[in-house]
């Protein structure tokens, strides 16, 4: 299995303001790259930890042990964060990670169909036991389904054009593989389009984000991150592209906005400030040596929003 580099690690553990008697949520554990580091700075605290992907909890069980006992890892989607918890009577924490990429070794898994580089059969599922995979999507979406996704999720240009080429070549035959798609793609995408970056990053990226309903679950897995802040706690999110950045910059936005009845005032009464505050107004970006380092860093960002009441 390739190593997998965590993204914006050194920022991101930075900006939990970790103590050693922290209580730490990592929603997005993966191969336990952030998760191995909080844990190293919480000798009495604990960490909880979420993943749907059996594989990725057995490494990083493994990985966790070598560091401490104290830490529980929960295989369920984020978006089930405070029911989860809940059950295992945690009701406030200090701080919470979400990391929203696709780890390095589910990319580079040939099996596991993330890849465009890759052959492999169409499935994309981060979770493996759901029914949903890439290949009904491909094969079973109608041609207006699909153009929606990939224009909603992939913002790609020629969404259009490449959902009535898939449709015209599974009445052929079901398009089974990775690469068969590749080549449908590239038939739709004209030339000079193809040489700035692979035409089929985009419509592989909008696949994914169907599959796991990856922007579904982000706002309400984000609202309740915030309710179980205690007062100084953090919430961190890395994103991956524009339109998670995008939800993830308009929620924090609204957390701490001042009520407009009171805006400009000069003593604001209490009841009317945000029980939020930015961390950085401007989200946080890798340094040219990570990119150098790790390429998929290129379009990582990281923001980061504090409880203050």
């Amino acid at each position: 299995m390739e190593k997998h580099v965590s993204v914006l690690l050194n920022e991101s553990i930075s900006s939990l303001n970790l103590k050693e008697n922290s209580i730490i949520v990592d929603a997005t554990l993966g191969y336990g790259g952030h998760s191995s580091n909080i844990l190293d700075r919480i000798n009495k605290g604990y960490l909880f930890a979420f993943d749907q992907d059996s594989e990725a909890i057995r490494h990083s069980t493994s990985r966790l042990s070598m560091i401490g006992t104290n830490f529980t890892i929960i295989k369920s989607n984020f978006v089930y964060m405070k029911e989860k918890l809940l059950e295992l009577g945690v009701k406030e924490v200090d701080g919470i990670l979400f990391d929203l990429g696709v780890s390095s070794p589910q990319l580079d898994e040939e099996e596991r169909g993330f890849s465009y580089h890759n052959d492999a059969r169409l499935d994309m599922r981060m979770d493996r036991e759901q029914k949903l995979s890439a290949y009904e999507v491909v094969n079973e979406y109608s041609k207006e389904e699909l153009s929606r996704i990939f224009y909603k999720y992939g913002e790609d240009k020629f969404a259009n054009n490449i959902a009535k080429k898939i449709c015209e070549a599974r009445e052929v035959k079901p398009i089974e593989t990775t690469l068969e798609l590749v080549e449908i793609i590239k038939t739709a995408v004209p030339m000079k389009f193809r040489k700035d970056k692979h035409p089929a990053r985009q419509i592989f990226q909008a696949i994914r984000i169907e599959v796991n309903h990856e922007l579904d679950v982000i706002e309400p897995a984000i609202e309740q991150a915030l309710s179980l802040l205690k007062v100084g706690g953090r919430v961190a999110v890395i994103t991956f592209h524009s339109l998670e950045d995008r939800l993830v910059k308009n929620i924090f936005k609204e957390k701490c906005k001042v009520d407009d009845k009171v805006k400009g005032m000069p003593n604001i009464p209490d009841e009317y400030l945000p029980d939020f505050k930015l961390v950085v107004n401007k989200a946080i970006v890798p340094s040219d040596e990570e990119i150098e380092k790790n390429p998929r860093a290129r379009s990582s960002k990281l923001r980061v929003i504090e409880r203050i009441k």
